[in-house]
């Protein structure tokens, strides 16, 4: 995985600040793969109560991650009882890591 331990706990941090203490945040994508460079980072969000205005919410969370990582690029993908679930969601929680 290509994330240091410090940003993992912020990322995790920033995750309960904004949905709550039930948060479970995966890291997906080529971030997952030691041997990849560079690319963005792709994060699902799963939580277990419906979340308001998840486009906003996801749209918040990728900023406040992609200031704390210098501008880097960040995807969030939400999961949560009150969104469709997607094929992206099953890609992220089959091959992603729960931070």
């Amino acid at each position: 995985m290509r994330l240091d331990s410090q940003h993992i706990a912020a990322i995790k941090q920033l995750a309960v600040e904004q949905f709550g203490a039930g948060a479970r945040v995966w890291l997906f994508g080529s971030r997952v793969d030691d041997a990849a460079r560079g690319g963005d980072v792709d994060l699902l969000v799963e939580l277990d109560t419906p979340v308001d205005r998840p486009a906003w919410a996801a749209a918040g969370l990728s900023s406040r991650v992609s200031r704390l990582m210098e501008g880097r690029r960040v995807d969030v993908v939400m999961l949560a009882p009150n969104l469709m679930r997607l094929p992206i969601h099953d890609v992220a929680l089959r091959d992603g890591v729960l931070l």
